[in-house]
């Protein structure tokens, strides 16, 4: 067991020892004579000259008389006390004994000094005012009493009956414990007082003195306030009419405060010509609150001990008075129903609640929830928070508990858009030591707006991914992520990029660096666009997701001729490689053209490492692409990524003959071309939709449309039925008129390709053989976006459009948009290069409208 914190001080005329905390100990006092311990009991303590307080924190604090009954005197200026302590705890560890001795110097002694203790009344008297001294073998022989008649008592007497009685050569001490049958009480201005002692005639030999002594005064109570009253002039203790009040002093448990320190506290002292009056706020530093229950409702009262010291002199007598009283002061029962403060903020998802203020002896056991109750150790378990919460002087605390939203104790309802999350709780109480139960109950409610993610949907056509995002019901509080970048405004204008308030969508080419390529099949690439929606303030993501298409492309081509084309994609899964190092079996042959995502190779049959099989009714040619094997070897030693092949087969039927008749005759001259004349249609249409079979007629023109519609326009050769003849688009553009060299122009198509500076490129659709379509390759098809004239809208009237075709043999592929039948991808518009128009049959021009737009 350790010993608490002991400290020693002298006040006055009274010597101050605090112990504590004593932590639930009990603690007994004895007194230390002639190397003897004498237990200091209650009737021993009020006779000689000691009181022991315990607050409610556990400390303790023992008073004792300077000229007690067990002081040791020097002069009738220096006192020393010794006690002894011992702390009696649990019986299976040691009691422990503890010494402390004080010394207190005290010769600023009045003609008389009175002291209202706890448990006591003292009275000293000092023979030097009377100039008369007592011989060491003089005695006391008998007290006189008036209750308010005479009653007189023998010394030994009075000392069996309580009183405390002893005389120093310079000096007569008396003292008079409380709970004598001699005290009653005297009103004295009003004021009810009590006399503990009034003596008169007391006979020592041959002297008489008169003792009288008053305590207490009243006390009157508000919510907020103690006022105690006491008169300014005690009669009984004065002996003629006049006096001077020399000081005035208010302290608290026996030690004096001063000015600044009874401001801080704010204590008040008024003085006028009847009373003297204190008044102490409830609550105020050097008193303390007690919890008590009453039909299970929380009730407090306010302990203090304030301690009022005078010092007179009245002139007649040429004698001084110093007079001192401690007084406890309990107030009545005060109802303290705790206070319920709701700190919950509905989107943190959790209840947040404070209880209180309590006393500091209020302990929380548990907390009722409506099927089951929990322990403070069993709330924390459960993932509650539970603390407690001290003000700074410890007088009172409160409680705060948390409880999250999920917990199953919470309940839930949907009301109109709404979560409404209710908590039903009682918070189990007790006062110690008294082990005083009760409890509050708290009904705690909050609603919540019903939080609806943002959605990321998508699909595709043969061209493009299509993106849309939902918002939710927290509006566009996110960041785009396309691929691994952010959605900037120059990639949303690259990629359609529409928002209305409520969604945003935009379309992603299959070829757009953004796009992963996963693996490559018979006649489609395997793609994903990764889309992710960024929490900006966090940097998490909030939604992911990944749409993956088959977009139909012809990686590698055969032609009649022998010409062999392949194209060679960079895949996912081989992030490392560079397509600009793969080549064909023969590693002089690389690619005629390449970037960091594809390569594309043009070779012949015969060249490149092409080997030949033969089948019973075909004949295979095949290549392969890959690295050539010093690279790959450098690329396997630095990565992990699989090795890169690509293969390439082109099967032609060997069974099919043709019989061909023909003559010779010698040549007479050089071959030469000869101009001829001839009539080939061809017609511009405007579909009503992109299924492109219901047409606008002439009489419909001019066409009324709107900026956020599109445009479905179709060009048919008309009246062929050659299926080696093709229709291709070589530029199309839109004039204000129907002149096709006006100004101002928009570029649609570009040598067969959508216009790449255009952020409303047109999208091409192809064509399947039907009911009305027999050869396809006599069939264009596009789109167009009304968007595409947005910028100059306010100039807008009537639009016309036109454009030039061509008409490919497609035997003979050489050049121009004519090639464009081979090459999926317009690769030569990317990096700026242009084709040149060469061995087509015709050149045509068509157009169509006017269009108007609203």
């Amino acid at each position: 067991m350790t010993f608490p914190d002991i400290s020693s001080k002298c006040l006055g005329n009274v010597m101050r020892v605090d112990v504590g905390p004593l932590g639930g100990n009990f603690l007994e006092v004895a007194v230390v004579v002639n190397d003897s311990a004498i237990l200091l009991t209650p009737s021993l303590a009020s006779q000689c000259g000691f009181s022991i307080k315990i607050n409610q924190m556990g400390n303790a604090m023992i008073y004792a008389s300077l000229q007690n009954c067990f002081a040791q005197n020097v002069g009738d200026k220096a006192f020393t006390t010794t006690l002894t302590l011992r702390l009696h705890g649990n019986r299976m560890a040691e009691d422990e004994l503890y010494q402390v001795a004080e010394t207190c110097q005290y010769a600023a002694w009045a003609s008389r000094e009175i002291v209202c203790d706890r448990n006591y009344m003292e009275h000293f008297f000092t023979f030097a005012s009377q100039k008369q001294t007592i011989d060491a073998g003089f005695r006391i022989t008998t007290i006189m009493f008036y209750i308010p008649v005479e009653k007189v008592m023998g010394v030994t007497e009075a000392q069996r009956s309580g009183y405390g009685i002893a005389n120093t050569p310079s000096r007569l001490v008396l003292r008079s414990p409380k709970t004598t049958p001699e005290t009653y009480t005297q009103n004295v201005a009003g004021v009810h007082m009590t006399v503990f002692l009034r003596r008169r005639g007391l006979e020592l030999m041959t002297f008489l003195f008169d003792v009288y002594a008053l305590c207490i005064g009243s006390v009157s109570f508000t919510p907020n306030t103690i006022t105690w009253y006491l008169p300014r002039h005690i009669d009984p203790l004065i002996s003629s009419g006049q006096l001077q009040l020399l000081e005035v002093h208010i302290g608290v448990d026996g030690q004096r405060l001063d000015p600044a320190e009874m401001a801080a506290r704010q204590y008040s002292l008024s003085i006028n010509d009847v009373h003297i009056i204190i008044q102490i706020p409830v609550g105020a530093v050097g008193g303390y609150f007690k919890s008590h229950v009453q039909d299970d409702h929380y009730h407090t009262s306010y302990t203090i001990e304030p301690m009022l010291e005078l010092l007179w002199t009245e002139d007649s007598i040429h004698e001084d008075t110093r007079y001192k009283v401690l007084f406890p002061i309990t107030t009545p029962l005060l109802s303290r129903p705790p206070q319920v403060i709701d700190n919950t903020v509905p989107e943190q998802r959790m209840f947040k609640v404070l209880l209180g203020p309590f006393g500091s002896d209020v302990a929380l056991m548990n907390i009722s929830f409506p099927y089951e109750v929990l322990s403070v150790a069993d709330c924390i378990a459960r993932g509650f928070t539970v603390l407690e919460h001290m003000s700074p002087n410890s007088s009172s605390k409160v409680f705060m508990l948390e409880v999250p939203f999920t917990d199953p104790v919470v309940s839930q309802t949907r009301d109109m858009g709404y979560t409404v999350y209710s908590l039903h709780l009682t918070f189990g109480l007790l006062v110690l030591p008294e082990f005083a139960p009760f409890s509050h109950p708290v009904y705690l409610e909050a609603k919540l707006v019903d939080i609806v993610p943002p959605s990321v949907s998508g699909g595709c056509d043969y061209q493009n991914f299509y993106v849309l995002v939902q918002y939710g019901t927290q509006g566009a509080n996110f960041q785009t992520i396309v691929g691994k970048q952010l959605l900037t405004s120059d990639l949303a204008e690259q990629y359609s990029f529409m928002e209305n308030g409520t969604h945003l969508s935009f379309a992603v080419p299959f070829s757009s660096p953004d796009v992963v390529f996963e693996a490559i099949e018979s006649s489609s690439v395997k793609t994903r666009l990764d889309v992710a929606l960024l929490n900006p303030e966090t940097n998490k993501n909030i939604k992911e997701f990944s749409l993956a298409c088959n977009f139909p492309s012809t990686l590698i081509e055969c032609f009649p001729n022998g010409t062999m084309t392949a194209l060679a994609v960079k895949l996912e899964s081989v992030p490392s490689l560079n397509p600009g190092q793969l080549t064909l079996r023969d590693p002089t042959c690389g690619p005629s053209y390449s970037d960091d995502r594809y390569a594309y190779f043009v070779f012949t049959g015969n060249s490149c490492g092409t080997t030949r099989k033969f089948f019973p009714n075909m004949m295979l040619y095949a290549n392969e692409i890959s690295l050539p094997d010093e690279l790959e070897k450098i690329r396997e030693s630095n990565t992990e990524d699989p090795e890169y092949e690509l293969k390439i087969a082109c099967y032609y039927d060997i069974n099919t003959t043709h019989a061909v008749a023909f003559h010779t005759r010698p040549r007479r001259s050089e071959p030469y071309a000869e101009n001829a004349k001839g009539e080939l249609q061809v017609a511009m249409r405007l579909a009503v939709d992109d299924s492109y079979s219901v047409f606008h007629r002439a009489e419909d023109y001019p066409l009324a449309k709107y900026l956020q519609q599109p445009l479905y326009f179709e060009m048919e050769l008309m009246r062929s039925t050659n299926p080696r003849v093709s229709l291709e688009l070589e530029n199309c553009w839109a004039t204000l008129n129907s002149n096709r060299t006006s100004k101002p122009r928009w570029n649609l198509i570009i040598d067969g390709c959508a216009n790449p500076v255009d952020p409303y490129q047109v999208l091409f659709h192809p064509v399947w053989v039907d009911a009305r379509v027999q050869y396809p390759s006599h069939f264009k098809r596009f789109e167009v976006q009304m968007f595409a004239f947005a910028e100059d809208q306010d100039n807008l009237n009537h639009l016309f459009v036109h454009c030039d075709v061509v008409i490919c043999d497609a035997r003979n592929p050489l050049g121009g948009v004519c090639s464009g039948q081979i090459t999926p991808i317009c690769f030569s518009l990317s990096t700026g290069q242009r084709r040149a128009v060469a061995d087509v049959h015709s050149f045509e021009h068509v157009s169509v409208g006017p269009i108007i737009i609203g």
